[in-house]
């Protein structure tokens, strides 16, 4: 099976159009058909957009076919290791803005950025080169205890898609009352709610209206300092 074929199986697997996900990963309309009716392979550029902009996929099933469609516990990164990280002027490759809570509070607006006076320090982690993270944020409080601690950095991509959130896996919500949140993400109880969990058993889950939330982003990594 070609990457075109894996690609063709994944959408269908998320239920959406195929010009939905070429929108989605800035393909142009009409990209996959041509490439499916031609046989051609996928290059390495157009691979990497979906990385970027699909991070529930498991990069070596995309690249090889080996392997399962979806990250699971056993390959999301967070859940394995803690990642190295050295300053961006130590090495080279994308930096990564570490900022304040209070800096990507709009995150999930389209005119979102960030300024240079909001960020802390930019970081290169080694271990992102197929991922698209957006922002590291430091996480407060232990209601994400024991898989975060409060001091953890946190990397976040975006997620401009609901199609695209993972059930069950830490996100970092921005909401309009609530501020900043870091907490699993599961279905609510009606389609105006999304009910969301601490992994703290001190702390209950509670459901929030989706008009009240500005953001969302999977969380993809975190550094913790021993």
């Amino acid at each position: 099976m070609k990457a075109i074929d894996r690609i063709y199986e994944y959408i269908k697997n998320k239920g959406v159009s195929i010009s939905h996900f070429e929108k989605k990963v800035g393909l142009s309309n009409g990209y996959l058909g041509k490439q499916k009716r031609r046989n051609a392979d996928i290059g390495e550029g157009v691979m990497l957009k979906i990385l970027e902009n699909c991070p529930d996929i498991n990069p070596e099933w995309l690249l090889t076919g080996k392997g399962s469609m979806l990250r699971d516990e056993t390959n999301i990164i967070y859940q394995q290791e803690f990642i190295p990280a050295v300053k961006a002027d130590k090495l080279r490759g994308k930096p990564i803005p570490l900022v304040t809570q209070e800096a990507v509070a709009g995150f999930g607006g389209g005119d979102f950025s960030i300024s240079e006076q909001d960020v802390k320090e930019y970081y290169v982690i080694p271990k992102f080169k197929y991922h698209k993270v957006d922002f590291m944020i430091e996480v407060y409080g232990n209601s994400m205890y024991p898989k975060y601690n409060s001091g953890d950095i946190i990397a976040c991509t975006i997620i401009t898609d609901s199609k695209f959130i993972q059930w069950n896996k830490p996100h970092v919500i921005a909401t309009r009352y609530q501020g900043i949140l870091v907490k699993r993400i599961f279905p609510g109880l009606n389609d105006e709610t999304l009910l969301l969990k601490s992994d703290n058993k001190d702390y209950a889950p509670f459901e929030v209206p989706k008009d009240e939330i500005t953001g969302i982003a999977l969380v993809v990594g975190v550094i913790r300092s021993e």
